[in-house]
């Protein structure tokens, strides 16, 4: 799926540079690429530094699972394939956001290293920071949250190929950031957050 179809296509430079665009905006666009097991707390916290971002005048927006699926991603299942695909979209559409001056939130369990990591090529490729945020909740933590009642289903086998059960999590071995929810606050994980982004 990620071999592009399209020929005869040439790529079209505007007449604002990068830098022209951050400097009339006052920010520097990033990803934060937020990852972890399902209810490990990714969404709530990107959510949360989101808002304090924006009450801030930092320009930021949030791309979440579950949201991106009712429209972009809407055609895609969670074969092995089509997480891969999820994510290669929501690398690409990321990197256009913080290549717009965003401090783009991304909340994808995205289990496999190797997607995660053509992600991060694809913003280094455009010169653009990539910050890879590993919200470290242990599974067992997750299945005691299980807000949507994942776990629950995929336990008692309704949910095929669920990350963490039936299907791996391949955790980030060098993470820029590692948020721990079963000891930290979704308040502390954000101030780590803004820390780092040195905001």
């Amino acid at each position: 799926m990620s071999s592009s179809k399209a020929t005869n296509i040439h790529w079209h430079e505007g007449n604002l540079t990068r830098d022209e665009r951050w400097a009339a905006l006052k920010c520097k666009g990033c990803t934060m690429w937020f990852t972890g097991l399902s209810a490990s707390g990714k969404s709530t916290i990107a959510s949360a530094l989101e808002q304090v971002l924006v009450q801030r005048g930092v320009p930021a927006y949030r791309l979440d699972g579950d949201n991106i699926r009712f429209g972009l991603n809407n055609n895609l299942g969670f074969s092995a394939e089509d997480r891969a695909e999820n994510i290669r979209r929501i690398g690409e559409v990321a990197k256009l956001f913080a290549d717009g001056g965003m401090v783009t939130l991304t909340s994808f369990i995205s289990p496999y290293t190797a997607d995660r990591d053509k992600a991060r090529a694809v913003h280094e490729k455009a010169g653009l920071r990539f910050i890879e945020v590993f919200v470290d909740a242990p599974i067992d933590v997750c299945e005691q949250r299980d807000p949507k009642g994942l776990y629950k289903k995929a336990r008692a086998g309704e949910i095929k190929g669920f990350t963490g059960i039936d299907d791996p999590y391949e955790a980030p071995t060098k993470p820029e950031l590692v948020l721990k929810p079963a000891t930290m606050s979704v308040e502390d994980s954000v101030k780590a957050c803004l820390a780092y982004l040195g905001m």
